[in-house]
């Protein structure tokens, strides 16, 4: 039933629930799952805030944008992107082009509720980090929705409850 289905990428905000999310949809829809984040640090042999250090936020897109320029041409995957993947506006082509975009939206609160005592965060070594992520939503948050062929609520909901909201969707649309 899910085989019309292109490969499925996972965008929105740290904390929203990606990674989760996509293990879980990966293995309930016998795909492979991938986490850009994970193999850039795989690739670098470096955590991102390492590659923040050495090479600033710029060298970090950078590797980010080959990173997915690459697996969105993959077929049948699961991919869950990075919070700032979709500030690049040809990371944003691939992925608007290539799979079906599911939005995971997460409130400020939750997303500081989830991140909170993750040092893997540069961007939230801040003395405010609430005013950084509101700052981050509200640049990134159009971004998404642009891009975004189903947009799902992840505060105060299950992770199976999550699951059943996309597999309702890619059912629908998988009906020919």
């Amino acid at each position: 039933m899910f085989s019309a289905i292109p490969s499925i990428f996972l965008v929105g905000p740290m904390g929203a629930g990606k990674s989760t999310v996509g293990r879980r949809l990966a293995e309930t829809l016998r795909r492979d799952f991938l986490d850009s984040d994970g193999l850039i640090e795989q690739r670098a042999g470096a955590s991102i805030p390492l590659i923040f250090e050495m090479e600033g936020e710029a060298g970090f897109r950078a590797r980010e944008k080959a990173i997915i320029a690459e697996l969105t041409q993959r077929p049948t995957l699961v991919l869950a992107t990075g919070g700032g993947a979709v500030l690049d506006p040809d990371n944003r082509r691939c992925l608007a082009g290539r799979g079906f975009v599911i939005y995971l939206c997460a409130s400020v609160d939750e997303q500081l509720r989830r991140t909170r005592g993750d040092d893997n965060r540069p961007l939230l070594r801040t003395a405010d980090p609430r005013s950084r992520l509101a700052q981050l939503f509200a640049q990134r948050d159009p971004l998404y929705r642009e891009i975004a062929d189903l947009i799902v609520a992840s505060d105060g909901q299950t992770l199976r409850a999550i699951i059943q909201q996309i597999l309702d969707r890619l059912g629908s649309d998988a009906t020919p």
